[in-house]
């Protein structure tokens, strides 16, 4: 007899997984399901696994949708590379599994937790915002957008002066329009003002900082930033005053 339908999977570490991986650790959960990494049992390959909650997937329609849209992304570095998908048995109920690289670094959110008083330095939350801006304008330019951008769903690590960075629950379906593209701008840029502090250090922040955040009025920011490109290209080019300090 089948049990209700599960709402959360909740794996831990070292079950294993229709004979053919071992959870390693939960990397995190979204709207649509929990990834994990987990190894091949077979090559001790690392792997990343992404198990849909039923409910969110009707007909397995979502997972299709999304194997198809990391297909199209393939192009793009900061897309997840997908392999496979697999039905996997969950207290009696088949789960749509995914099968997908494992991308090396960090979750955003606890990478953030680590930095000295949480949050990052100006110049380097900028370098974030222009790394991720970059990413996305490369996304964009496929005619696709995220979504649900937040810093539970990107994983980071550090390259030189740069971060590189790879999206995690590619949240909405089909052909990106100027308003959803306009929503990646607006999270791009709550994102680095989370990053540098949010609300509890803004009022010290240099006006160049401020250029960019505009108070989180989206008016504004979607006036002065109508695409990823001018995003980026406005960073490049920040002229800052003398005495500005970073």
């Amino acid at each position: 007899m089948k049990s209700k339908v599960p709402k959360k999977f909740n794996f831990e570490p070292g079950q294993k997984i229709a004979d053919k991986y071992i959870i390693i650790k939960k990397l995190g959960s979204g709207w649509e399901g929990e990834v994990y990494k987990a190894e091949e049992t077979s090559s001790r390959i690392s792997l990343a696994l992404k198990f849909f909650y039923p409910k969110r997937n009707p007909k397995n329609k979502v997972a299709n949708q999304y194997a198809r849209r990391l297909h199209k992304l393939s192009e793009s570095p900061v897309s997840i590379n997908y392999y496979t998908q697999e039905l996997i048995e969950v207290n009696g109920h088949n789960i749509t599994c995914f099968v997908y690289e494992y991308a090396d670094g960090a979750i955003l959110s606890h990478f953030l937790k680590r930095q000295p008083g949480g949050r990052l330095g100006i110049m380097q939350g900028l370098l974030l915002l222009h790394s991720l801006a970059k990413g996305i304008e490369g996304v964009h330019f496929l005619n696709e957008y995220h979504g649900d951008l937040h810093s539970d769903n990107i994983i980071i690590k550090r390259k030189g002066l740069s971060f590189e960075f790879k999206l995690l629950d590619m949240y909405n379906w089909g052909d990106a329009k100027r308003l959803n593209k306009a929503e990646d701008i607006l999270n791009l840029i709550r994102l680095f003002y989370e990053a540098i502090g949010g609300k509890k250090h803004y009022a010290k922040h240099p006006k160049e900082v401020k250029e960019i955040c505009m108070g989180l009025r989206s008016n504004l920011i979607l006036k002065k930033f109508r695409t990823a490109s001018m995003l980026r290209q406005h960073i490049e080019n920040i002229e800052w005053q003398s005495e500005t300090r970073l």
